[in-house]
């Protein structure tokens, strides 16, 4: 997601970010260095060398430092980042059960009813369009035990 607007809040002690049309705060203590009242910044921009998708800064010592679009996202606890990274996990571990499975793929290709392509794309770690239900029964197919937990956030 490119990043449309970014600002320094010092009196929140925040980055203000604007992208996708939602506005997200990310603190100065989780940038690396770190704004302080001391070295405030001086500049901050949405980064071209970084495709839009992070932002630099500078700070009045003349430190400069980089913040990445999903640092940000994962900060805030955003839902489609986490759908995303959960996507990503379970298709790292269906990537290894499959390795490591006596069925053949013509026979993982069987059982879950599907193409061969379908099985690749679920295996592509890159592929955004797959579901965590494809993902769950590929991995039911490989008997596979999947559990959830909700815990409580620790601070």
């Amino acid at each position: 997601m490119k990043i449309q607007a970014v600002r320094a809040r010092p009196r929140k002690k925040a980055f203000e970010v604007t992208a996708g049309g939602h506005q997200y705060s990310f603190p100065f203590e989780k940038a690396s260095p770190s704004p302080t009242r001391e070295d405030p910044v001086v500049e901050v921009y949405a980064d071209p060398e970084l495709g839009l998708e992070g932002f630099s800064y500078g700070l009045r010592s003349g430190q400069t430092g980089a913040v990445h679009f999903e640092q940000v996202l994962e900060h805030n606890r955003d839902p489609g980042y986490l759908r995303d990274l959960l996507l990503y996990n379970l298709t790292l571990e269906a990537q290894r059960r499959v390795a490591s499975s006596t069925l053949s793929k013509r026979e993982i290709i069987r059982r879950l009813g599907t193409s061969p392509a379908q099985l690749y794309r679920l295996l592509d770690p890159t592929h955004e369009r797959k579901t965590v239900d494809s993902l769950l029964r590929l991995l039911q197919v490989l008997e596979c035990e999947v559990e959830l937990v909700v815990r409580a956030r620790t601070a």
